[in-house]
């Protein structure tokens, strides 16, 4: 075992990275990378309301996403739950504000984007019961905010794609909500492999060894937990019955270090009839479209059209 690999190594340094994003937020004013995520694609206007769920780990606060008014077609839309990357470590709710704005409104679905609680003060099992928590109180208590709470889809970024599987996962086995869809964008789905035995098409991928080190051992610090189904559901020692869970869209990239645990999943997702698609993103790495405005566009799109066909989906049913 490494030095980043020990649980208490790893807590600092997790810790570290979180005070750093803290004070660089601080000493820019709050607008610093704020401002910069917020300015991405304006074409998708931003008009937000902030809420607090109540759940048993915390409360969480989340940012609602409205699609435009202009043209509305549903005067209660459904709703896509969204989940921020971060390693289950950094709260980088922000990050995905480009993708919320776009999905309202190309989708015309409410985003409820959250701020889930992160590790290491909040490790496993808290952030994916807390965020299976959420998506249930949003289920059941949508009319009350102005949205259909029975069209209900899910999704995430990077850890945010995890959680999200892990949020589809009790859905099936709570009995729900239900879930329309579930849109899991290059997540990690096997903590349970070493982060250095996970092999990129490319020399230098944007997730290096150390990183996964410090993610996995700080969110999950018993390495033993790391095979529980809601941390690594595309271990291949995870291998209970899956039929009936949520339809999933599952985008890897192409050099991504996580991409083999992505189809590893989508295979096992395609063998009990829930996998809608796999996407597969040539040329690019591990959150190319935070970077690429282009890219982002084009795959916000394409996740936008899977969410608007479910959720219709679910009215004609």
């Amino acid at each position: 075992m490494s030095l980043l690999a020990r649980p208490a190594v790893a807590s600092l340094v997790a810790k570290t990275m979180q005070r750093v994003l803290t004070l660089a937020d601080r000493r820019s004013g709050g607008q610093g990378s704020t401002a910069a995520f917020h300015a991405r694609l304006p074409e998708f206007p931003r008009a937000t309301s902030g809420l607090t769920i109540p759940t048993s780990v915390a409360p969480a606060r989340v940012v609602v996403y409205r699609p435009p008014v202009e043209g509305a077609e549903d005067p209660a839309p459904p709703v896509h739950v969204n989940f921020h990357g971060g390693g289950f470590v950094m709260a980088l709710t922000e990050t995905d504000d480009a993708f919320c704005r776009a999905v309202a409104a190309l989708a015309g679905v409410v985003v409820v984007n959250v701020d889930y609680v992160v590790a290491p003060q909040y490790p496993f099992p808290a952030p994916p019961r807390q965020s299976y928590e959420v998506v249930r109180w949003i289920a059941e208590n949508g009319a009350a905010h102005g949205w259909d709470g029975t069209r209900l889809t899910v999704g995430g970024q990077s850890a945010g794609g995890g959680l999200a599987a892990a949020v589809a996962r009790q859905a099936l086995e709570e009995q729900g909500p239900a879930i329309a869809l579930q849109v899991l964008h290059y997540p990690p789905l096997d903590l349970a492999t070493a982060a250095k035995d996970k092999r990129a098409a490319i020399a230098k991928p944007m997730l290096r060894p150390w990183m996964g080190e410090v993610f996995d051992s700080a969110y999950v610090p018993d390495p033993l937990r790391r095979t529980d189904r809601l941390v690594s559901p595309a271990h291949p020692k995870e291998t209970a019955d899956l039929k009936g869970i949520a339809p999933a869209l599952i985008i890897t990239a192409a050099h991504d270090r996580l991409r083999a645990e992505g189809l590893r999943y989508a295979e096992r997702l395609r063998q009990v009839g829930s996998l809608v698609e796999h996407h597969d993103v040539a040329g690019v790495d591990h959150g190319y479209d935070l970077n690429d405005d282009e890219r982002g566009r084009e795959i916000y799109a394409f996740v936008s059209r899977h969410i608007r066909q479910a959720t219709a989906d679910v009215s004609a049913g």
